[in-house]
């Protein structure tokens, strides 16, 4: 079978790099080197990747200077010795069948770039409702990462895509890389079952992403890729045009609602006193 590089990011999650790093040890498949980057970790990241790599030599761990997840991946990315790569942040893990899985679907076709899965969110031991990302091609990648983060790729596709962002330190990064390599005419593939899974937690880049930065990342991604958003003019639009919909829609739902009438039952008195002293 061949041989999968698997790399993994690690800034400050010390505490959640056992789970990630025992899911790769517990995979079916055995033919794997896994590539532990401490991304300027001021945490015991050193000392737990260390541990493991002293137990099994496929592990191997590197220190550089913090620059971000996309400079992480492309520095592990950079130091593998395989033709197919797998990232897994710190703080997620995979079930055991996946590399396995992805495999034999990446083998079967040489126009398939990615393969992915369906996922579960988890918190502690709780695991949560299944995200099912179905991406094929480029119209799938427009508006939305049709994948999972962490999915399996061809080193050849981070090669001609030019590699991870490294100005995109905020998040989504791993939806504009997808992005352009299925730009070059890439196929992804979706494992249909949840072989991946999320761990929800405050201090998750995702889930920053989406509340501080989602409007700032799409921008710079829509402004990055303008040619292909005049390509799929109608496409851009028809998804803008969803979206004011349902903008609207939520705030017909939230006039109407019982908390906002009796909101303004409760203050109509005092309006009218503050209205009257003018």
């Amino acid at each position: 079978m061949h041989l999968v590089s698997i790399i993994i990011p690690c800034y400050n999650h010390a505490k959640f790099l056992p789970d990630a790093l025992q899911s790769v040890i517990e995979q079916d498949c055995e033919n794997w080197e896994c590539i532990v980057v401490n991304d300027g970790s001021t945490d015991n990241t050193e000392e737990i990747a260390c541990l493991w790599s002293n137990k099994d030599t496929r592990f191997k761990y590197f220190y550089k200077d913090n620059g971000g997840l996309s400079s992480a991946r492309n520095f592990g990315i950079a130091k593998s010795k395989s033709e197919y790569i797998l990232t897994l942040d710190s703080d997620d893990k995979f079930d055991k069948t996946f590399i396995s899985k992805a495999l034999k679907v990446i083998n079967d076709d040489p126009k398939i770039g990615i393969v992915s899965c369906w996922g579960k969110r988890f918190v502690g031991n709780t695991y949560y409702d299944i995200f099912k990302p179905n991406g094929k091609n480029i119209e799938d990648f427009l508006f939305q990462n049709a994948a999972i983060g962490n999915s399996m790729f061809r080193k050849k596709c981070w090669i001609e895509a030019g590699g991870y962002d490294e100005n995109m330190k905020k998040g989504y990064e791993d939806w504009e890389f997808y992005l352009r390599i299925s730009k070059l005419g890439w196929n992804t593939v979706i494992i249909q079952e949840p072989l991946f899974f999320y761990r929800q937690h405050k201090t998750s880049l995702r889930t920053e992403a989406l509340n501080k930065f989602d409007k700032e990342i799409r921008l710079y991604i829509f402004t990055k890729h303008k040619d292909l958003y005049i390509k799929y003019f109608d496409q851009t639009v028809e998804n803008l045009l969803t979206i004011i919909d349902l903008n609207r829609r939520n705030e017909l739902k939230r006039i109407n609602s019982i908390d906002f009438k009796l909101g303004n039952f409760i203050l109509r008195p005092f309006r009218f006193i503050k209205n009257s002293i003018k």
